[in-house]
């Protein structure tokens, strides 16, 4: 949607798709040194086609970053039938997720921005996802009984930002997750 809340034409809708996309591989590539006109180019268009969708840099980086969580949320709808399988798969994706999302933040916090300002809408929507994945895996005993919310997103936090902090390996991601969902899961 534009500013006036009238829908993209389907051009556009595919430039603000390819502007985000680039955004994210730019990011993911020069870090804090990333360019609009770098975005620009890795998108195949012009910069005024860039501000037309994003006002400014931090614009850009927000919506990255909202895209992001979008993406997670779209894939909790495809999530395996199985409530254990489905609670751990996400949490495992949540927290690899977070490695690529370093940058946008990064950047938002350099500028003096929030980086979770006007992204309430997708926070709620993932405390969401995460609330009914945990209420489901403990109802089939896949999950501890004893576990709540606030301990999990501690956790699962915690765990985002030493992945996102210190870029983990796949390997030390999947060894981290082990221990981590070991200790989610029914004692004995």
């Amino acid at each position: 949607m534009t500013g006036d809340a009238r829908p993209l034409r389907a051009d556009a809708r595919r430039n603000r798709a390819r502007i985000l996309e680039a955004a994210e591989t730019v990011l993911a590539r020069d870090g804090t040194s990333a360019s609009m006109r770098a975005v620009a180019h890795e998108a195949r268009v012009g910069l005024g086609t860039i501000y037309r969708h994003f006002p400014d840099q931090e614009a850009l980086y927000h919506a990255v970053i909202v895209e992001g969580v979008l993406r997670l949320l779209a894939e909790a709808e495809t999530l395996p039938a199985d409530a254990g399988e489905a609670f751990f798969g996400f949490l495992g994706r949540v927290v690899a997720g977070a490695r690529r999302r370093r940058t946008p933040a990064d950047l938002l916090t350099a500028a003096g921005a929030d980086p979770k300002a006007g992204t309430a809408e997708a926070a709620r929507g993932m405390r969401n996802v995460i609330e009914r994945l945990l209420l489901a895996a403990q109802e089939s005993g896949a999950v501890r009984p004893d576990l709540r919310m606030p301990e999990l997103l501690a956790l699962l936090s915690a765990a985002c930002l030493a992945a996102e902090r210190d870029q983990w390996s796949d390997d030390l991601l999947g060894r981290a997750l082990a221990l981590l969902f070991d200790g989610l899961r029914p004692r004995g």
